[in-house]
């Protein structure tokens, strides 16, 4: 807490010579520690003075008043240490806190006391003094007993905020409290204490005498304290300069600063600045830009220039502050992006609060621009303006604002009514809709109705008033889709009726309605409705237990199908390789191998390389090493270069490596590396268990030689993971030592110390003491101390051994780790170790910097699986400990208790406690069934849980559901909208379920409320439209879209593409073909990249064959006649895509020019390519990183904890930068964080991993 008082030399900023306080460098507290051994001694002093009439209160109260202190000691420490000050609502946010608790300590008094003064250099000085009286007075009221440390606080306030006192009323007032003066402050009676004659002492004289006028007998101190063989130092020359500055004496400024340059001592910025505050504050500000220059911005130098500003600021000097302001540097403040913020924005927010006139705030506005230090100075300052609730401010801003041309928007003003509406300030209302009137801006229906009207106490009220017609109102709220409310439209799941309609009925039901049910399947599929996997498998186990063949096609009669047609395909002589593999496939799936493998004998010449790849893939399950062998020696000859895919390379591994043929499995993972076969994460887990098959088997060799080649080929990283295997074989066959040694291996070459856990715990448990040594001095020296005792501690509790554990965990300076307590827990959780929880919650009791909420809310974890009786104790033991439990250990506990049909003994917010679960729940329909019991309860939540529900259930198709939600929102809230996001997604789903005119609308409705609809959602209701061939839909859209004024990065091709297909769907193709052929003839520059791909993908989708030829004509007549290849090249494209080579080939001939688009196809096959690289690239530690970046910049801390969780849990090690951004996150919360928190910056962390990402990227090229 050093920072929070600095030095005495930090807090001199004025110019006053009572406010330098001779001594304090060496009678004050010590600079390294704001409260080092005072606090205590002072504690000791005033309990024995107070005896027993203040320690009534409990040990609790007195637990949490140390909580409280620490809290606020950490916030006004932080802030102090980042920006050199303490805000106003800052200290008053604490004052009102500790007043809360009705019992103030003497600590929490003088962390208060000692903020009145300098630290707050936005209040003007009196202000600050009578802050200080206030908390003084309060304090004090409240039970505070103040000993001489907060009268030297005192003293200090009223010296730096220059208040007149008398030192003898001042002395009176600490005798009649009984408590004696001390050294520290009061140096006005210096000689009484006998103290000796020091610098501090010298300077005080030089300042009276500068005060008293006499600058000959101030200047002859430094003579005098030459003589007595002390020499004067930086506090001594700047008492003279500030003495100097009252006079404006310039000359005398430049000459000492001379005479310092050529002496030991040197000034510091810090000195130049109460330099700078006494020329201005004494009106020569003439002189600053002189003293100014001289400044060498040393490290520091932008928090105390920003709170000299401010101080100048408050004085009535702003001039003098802008001078200084346009002399900072680049800012080194640091957004987590890595952007400068603009420059300024403190000095326009304090020129706002302390009400400077508008002509000026435009001025220093314009200075700024034009200086190129703020992008928006003149916007930044409306915005301070109407936040401070300043009308006729900003209301000269905005008409500033509008001759410069600027934008004036209607919720620039809702900031001011806001202040009215919530003061029912009706003639302020007024004021404001005038002050619009004025500006020519005219107030919309959201600022009626949320801004305008709620204030009035009816409408008559408000129309009265507002002198409008009745229809203009009645108009504007007709017209608010919040006021009226429109019945859900019911549909019906389609798949979800089927199958709860198959399922009622009886096995004679279905029978006897067979061909019914028949006839019902054939009318859906001639629908395209497509029933969900899940679905379909429980309609297909119900028929087939109700013996019902004619309705299901079992595997078996699809083999007779495929088998059929392979031999009608021979007969014919035609191609049947692709119904050959569709057969092999098939068997496969159903496990038939011995058939497969006759089928594949039988068309051994027609094979390719997928019934290859199926056929291998099956072997190797039904562990026949051979006949997998066989056949991929046959796939070899016939093509050397195929390449298998990851999992079958490691299925070939695994069934080798089980029947002793290590070579062959070697050269299996060469041929991986040689074919440069990727593997991905899931391929990763598939190789672990390779690995860990062999390792149960305790063979040793062979999981080392595969571990080995893996590592060495570069397949993968090595991980703990895939490094475990060794250390399981070893262990496997008892062989702890070598366990050991393997694991210090794999440290030593790949930094991974797999299993080392359960290597120390079978070390304990054999008695193995001098191998136990080896490895407690190996963790030692590789991974540190605390981590060496963390890991026998473990080991410890894990074998019993608790006496054993207690006596690690009670080592002097070990400090609770919270991943590594987690870790333990949780292991305990999972294998429902109750005992051994209890006895590390036990022995960590003490344990410096333990979370007693954490530890006891794993143990109630646990008791969710045994009984009410074991929470309650825990229960109890929580209050035995005095431990304050958060609330989602209380409501862990109430569930426990309330599931057994116990009383809970304490209240759990109900509001909060659907809020927190609705977040947690990823399943919609849960979401929706824990929203309905809340609805039913009577429990009223915000707008946003009810947004929220609705975007996941429209997002999951459920729109009845979606419907009853907002339902629900409006029946509580009269006002509840959807939100832009929400209702784009309502418009999708429509489209999705055909409903497009209930799309349309909703649009339209979206367009009133001045929402914004998401590209995804125009995109879709036009193909929507298109579909059905509504032409002047289309229309309608695109011009609504044109009217909108926002750019939504839509293509017009959207538009013009969707026209067509309503035009062919409509059956008028050549309308259709002409609206094409006169976009590329007539469409100018741009006719060349217009793309019609998505018209020729869907009529060759629809097999309309007769659209397909006039359009392959128009493409062709554009491009022999008029040398526009685009639609030719689009129309050969699909016909790949759709698999239709002969017809590609065909168009390549009749157009050869398609060959030249290089541009074209080579985006075609990079996307091609793309299709089999992406599904694979999952880079978790980039998006993980990502993700963090922003909950960091939300401030969203919970969500940030639970990825640091999931990271930790996937056994991932997160980056610096990641650990930085959440570290912030938690400072800002007024949390302590569970780990170091980096010390760097975020731009040098930011550097340090793009330089290792290059890094990487370089050695993956080479």
């Amino acid at each position: 807490m050093a920072a929070l008082l600095r030095s005495a030399r930090v807090l001199r900023f004025s110019p006053s010579p009572l406010l330098y306080v001779p001594g304090a460098a060496k009678y004050g507290p010590p600079r390294s520690g704001l409260y080092c051994g005072a606090v205590g001694a002072r504690a000791i002093r005033v309990s024995a003075r107070q005896g027993v009439s203040k320690d009534e209160a409990s040990i609790g109260l007195r637990t949490k008043q140390a909580q409280q202190f620490d809290w606020a000691l950490a916030k006004l420490d932080s802030s102090v240490r980042r920006t050199g000050r303490v805000t106003k609502t800052l200290l008053l946010r604490i004052f009102h806190d500790i007043c809360r608790t009705g019992y103030p300590s003497g600590n929490q008094a003088l962390l208060l006391l000692r903020s009145c003064g300098s630290l707050l250099p936005e209040m003007p000085l009196a202000e600050r003094t009578e802050l200080a009286h206030r908390i003084w007075d309060k304090l004090q009221e409240l039970g505070a007993s103040y000993d001489a440390s907060h009268y030297n606080a005192l003293l200090k306030v009223y010296l730096q905020n220059e208040h007149k006192f008398s030192p003898t009323d001042f002395l009176a007032k600490m005798e009649e409290a009984s408590v004696p003066a001390n050294r520290v402050g009061i140096y006005i009676y210096i000689y009484t204490y006998n103290l000796p004659i020091t610098e501090a002492v010298f300077n005080s004289l030089v300042s009276g005498h500068a005060h008293a006028g006499d600058m000959g007998s101030a200047e002859g101190i430094l003579s005098v304290m030459k003589g007595a063989g002390i020499e004067p130092g930086p506090d001594t020359y700047l008492a003279l300069l500030s003495a100097y500055a009252e006079k404006g004496d310039i000359a005398k400024i430049k000459l000492t600063l001379e005479t310092v340059d050529n002496t030991d001592t040197s000034l510091m910025d810090r000195d130049l600045m109460q330099v700078v505050f006494s020329l201005a504050k004494a009106g020569y500000e003439q002189h600053v830009p002189e003293v100014v220059e001289r400044m060498r911005h040393e490290r520091g130098y932008v928090p105390d220039a920003m709170n000299l500003c401010l101080s100048l600021i408050t004085q009535g000097r702003e001039d003098t502050a802008l001078t200084v302001l346009k002399t900072f540097p680049s800012l080194q403040v640091e957004s987590e992006n890595g952007e400068v913020p603009d420059l300024g924005n403190f000095f326009l927010r304090h020129c706002v609060n302390m009400e400077k006139p508008a002509e000026k705030l435009i001025k220093y506005s314009r200075e700024l621009k034009d200086a190129k230090l703020h992008s928006g100075p003149l916007q930044f300052t409306l915005y301070c303006a109407v936040e401070a609730n300043k009308t006729r401010l900003a209301m000269e801003l905005m008409t500033d604002m509008k001759a410069e041309g600027l934008p004036i928007r209607p919720h620039f003003f809702w900031p001011l009514l806001t202040h009215h509406q919530r003061d029912k300030n009706i003639p302020g209302i007024l004021e404001v809709l005038r002050g619009m009137q004025q500006l020519e801006v005219m107030p919309d229906v959201e600022t009626y109705s949320n801004y305008v009207v709620p204030a009035f106490p009816n409408m008559d009220a408000a129309r009265a008033a507002l002198q409008v017609k009745r229809g203009h109102v009645t108009e504007l709220l007709f017209k608010d889709v919040r006021f009226s409310q429109s019945p859900a439209v019911p549909t019906e799941n389609v798949a979800y009726f089927l199958y709860n309609l198959i399922d009622s009925m009886t096995e004679g039901e279905v029978q006897a309605k067979e061909e019914k049910l028949r006839q019902y399947f054939a009318q859906l599929k001639s629908l395209n409705v497509f029933i969900p996997v899940t679905i379909y498998r429980g309609i297909r186990n119900i028929l087939d237990a109700y013996h019902v063949p004619e309705l299901i096609k079992g595997p078996e009669g699809r083999f007779v199908v495929l088998e059929t047609r392979l031999a009608e395909l021979r007969a014919e002589g035609k191609p049947v390789s692709a119904v050959l593999k569709q057969l092999i496939q098939a068997l496969c799936a159903e496990e038939k191998l011995e058939r497969a493998l006759e089928i594949k004998a039988q068309f051994e010449q027609d094979m390719v390389v997928g019934a290859y790849a199926v056929l291998i893939n099956l072997c190797s399950r039904h562990d026949n090493a051979d006949e997998a062998m066989n056949l991929k020696r046959e796939l070899a000859r016939k093509d050397s270069h195929v390449a298998l895919d990851a999992t079958k390379y490691l299925a070939l591994v695994r069934v080798l490596s089980k029947h002793g043929r290590l070579e062959e499995a070697i050269d299996m993972l060469k041929e991986m590396k040689e074919k440069d076969v990727v593997l991905n994460d899931s391929v990763v887990t598939q190789l672990f268990h390779v690995l860990n098959a062999a390792a149960m088997k305790g063979d040793v060799a062979t999981v080392q030689r595969l571990q080995d080649t893996t590592f060495a080929l570069g397949l993968v990283k090595p991980t703990a993971n895939l490094c475990s295997p060794l250390i399981s074989a070893h262990l496997e066959s008892g062989n702890y030592s070598g366990a050991l040694e393997a694991a210090m291996e794999c440290h030593q070459q790949y930094n991974q110390l797999p299993r080392i856990h359960d290597i120390i715990c079978g070390l304990v448990e054999k008695g193995e003491m001098e191998t136990l040594q080896k490895a407690m001095d190996f963790i030692s020296q590789e991974r540190g101390e605390m981590t060496m005792l963390y890991d026998l501690f473990f080991a410890f509790m894990q074998t019993r051994r608790y006496k054993e554990a207690r006596k690690i965990i009670e080592t002097p300076g070990l400090r609770a780790r919270p991943g590594r307590l987690q870790w333990f827990a949780e292991k305990c959780i999972a294998n429902n170790q109750m005992e051994a929880l209890e006895n590390m919650v036990d022995v960590t009791e003490k344990l410096f910097e333990c979370d007693r909420d954490e530890m006891y809310h794993y143990l109630l974890r646990l008791c969710r699986n045994n009984d009410w009786r074991k929470a309650e104790a825990v229960w109890t033991k929580m209050q035995e400990e005095n431990v304050i439990p958060r609330e989602k250990t209380l409501r862990l506990l109430a569930n426990i208790l309330k599931s057994s049909g116990q009383v809970v003994p304490f209240d759990v917010p109900e509001v909060r406690l659907i809020h927190t679960r609705l977040s947690v729940v990823t399943v919609p329909s849960l979401a929706f069934n824990l929203l309905k019991d809340a609805d039913k309860k009577g429990v009223v939540l915000g707008p946003a849980p009810y947004d929220g529900v609705i975007r996941s259930l429209l997002a999951a198709g459920s729109l009845e559901d979606a419907m009853a939600v907002r339902e629900i929102a409006i029946s509580h809230i009269p006002g509840f909208k959807l939100s832009d996001m929400a209702s784009s997604l309502l418009i999708i789903t429509q489209v999705k379920r055909n409903e497009v005119k209930d799309a349309m609308a909703h649009l339209k409705t979206m367009l009133q409320l001045d929402q914004v609809p998401s590209q995804l959602a125009i995109t879709r209701l036009v193909q929507g439209l298109g579909s059905h061939g509504d032409v002047h839909g289309i229309e309608e859209v695109e011009g609504l879209v044109k009217a909108l004024g926002t750019s939504l990065n839509l293509s017009r091709m959207v538009f013009l593409n969707n026209t067509v297909l309503a035009h062919i769907k409509n059956g008028d193709v050549d309308r259709a073909v002409e609206s094409l052929e006169t976009l590329y003839t007539q469409g100018g520059d741009t006719a060349h990249t217009s793309s019609v791909a998505f018209v020729f993908r869907k009529v060759i989708e629809e097999n309309n064959d007769a659209a397909l030829d006039k359009l392959s004509a128009m493409a062709e007549r554009l491009a022999n006649h008029f040398a526009l290849y685009r639609p030719a090249t689009d129309l050969f494209m699909q016909y790949l895509e759709a698999g239709r080579v002969e017809e590609a080939k065909f168009m390549l001939q009749r157009c050869a020019a398609i060959a030249e688009q290089r541009e074209i196809l080579l985006s075609y096959m990079t996307k091609a390519t793309m299709k089999e690289l992406v599904p694979d690239f999952v880079d978790k530690e980039t998006l993980y990183s990502y993700l963090m970046k922003c909950y960091g910049l939300d401030k969203d801390l919970a969500s940030a904890k639970a990825l640091h969780d999931q990271v930790q849990q996937e056994g991932m090690q997160p980056d610096e930068l990641f650990l930085k951004r959440l570290a912030v996150l938690y400072r800002d919360a007024g949390e302590a964080a569970p780990f170091q928190e980096p010390p760097e910056s975020f731009k040098f962390y930011a550097e340090k991993l793009r330089e290792k990402t290059k890094a990487q990227t370089a050695s993956a090229d080479d």
